[in-house]
């Protein structure tokens, strides 16, 4: 089992690295997967590769989210490679360039992202450890994918945008929600909320539905998208999800679905 485990370790690390962005991390990693193989019973397991792939995204997933809820990074430069082995592994993607990108993303979407897309593991694999359906890891994949290759939202001006638009709900300011908001502005619920309509158009509608209704709202990051939480209480009822252009929002999307709101990675700003 030790040799299994050491001909994994270049390839273990390269995976830690790339989602920790800090070698004595991946190193600290990469020696808790060899401890919880030591103290599991692997005898059913088929595929111990894929085990030790598994359990380390595991061990750095909530590594990243301590690290967030902290406020802290941990980028530094790659590491050095000891063997011609490691240097294959640790290639040319594993530069600062590179990190410093990663380190934009949620800690689920740097996971789903890295080990789909760098390593070539299963959305079906990758499911149960953000703890999301197949779909949904692929979609937090995407999202990452698109901010890799140098897509990202404008997060700094669309949250003066959510900041004003939240201010404004809250005091009743009315011709300052229709200001933030464009004309042809469209709003989708996921599903029936009391009587209202699922769908809103044209900004006067949705301005008159928002109409001092942010109390217990923030703004957030929903799975990585700039957005809104309405948590009154700590407990979250609803997200929306905003598309800004051009300093005006264009779309809402609000999710209230309990299901899909256990599967969203929030986070408040």
């Amino acid at each position: 089992m030790d040799e299994r485990f050491e001909a994994n370790r270049p390839r273990l690390r390269a995976v830690a690295y790339r989602m920790l962005g800090s070698a004595a991390e991946a190193e600290d990693a990469v020696q808790e997967a060899w401890l919880r193989l030591h103290r599991s019973d692997t005898g059913h397991v088929d595929n111990l590769d894929a085990w030790l792939t598994t359990v380390v995204g595991r061990i750095c997933l909530d590594m990243l989210r301590s690290r967030k809820s902290r406020h802290e990074t941990a980028l530094e430069e790659a590491p050095t490679a000891h063997t011609p082995e490691d240097e294959a592994v640790l290639a040319d993607s594993v530069g600062v360039a590179l990190l410093v990108v990663l380190e934009s993303l949620t800690p689920a979407e740097r996971l789903a992202f890295v080990l789909h897309d760098l390593f070539a593991v299963s959305f079906d694999e990758i499911a149960p450890i953000v703890g999301r359906s197949p779909d949904a890891a692929r979609q937090l994949a995407s999202r990452a994918r698109r901010r890799v290759h140098g897509r990202p939202a404008d997060r700094s001006a669309g949250r003066e945008i959510v900041d004003a638009f939240l201010t404004a709900s809250r005091d009743g300011d009315f011709e300052t929600l229709l200001s933030l908001l464009d004309p042809d502005v469209h709003l989708r619920m996921d599903e029936q909320l009391r009587d209202l309509p699922m769908e809103m158009h044209g900004a006067r509608e949705v301005a008159q539905f928002y109409l001092g209704r942010a109390r217990g709202a923030f703004p957030a990051l929903i799975d990585g998208e700039l957005g809104i939480q309405v948590a009154p209480a700590g407990d979250t009822l609803l997200v929306v999800t905003l598309t800004v252009v051009d300093g005006r929002i264009t779309a809402l999307h609000a999710t209230t679905n309990r299901d899909r709101l256990r599967e969203l990675e929030i986070v408040r700003l």
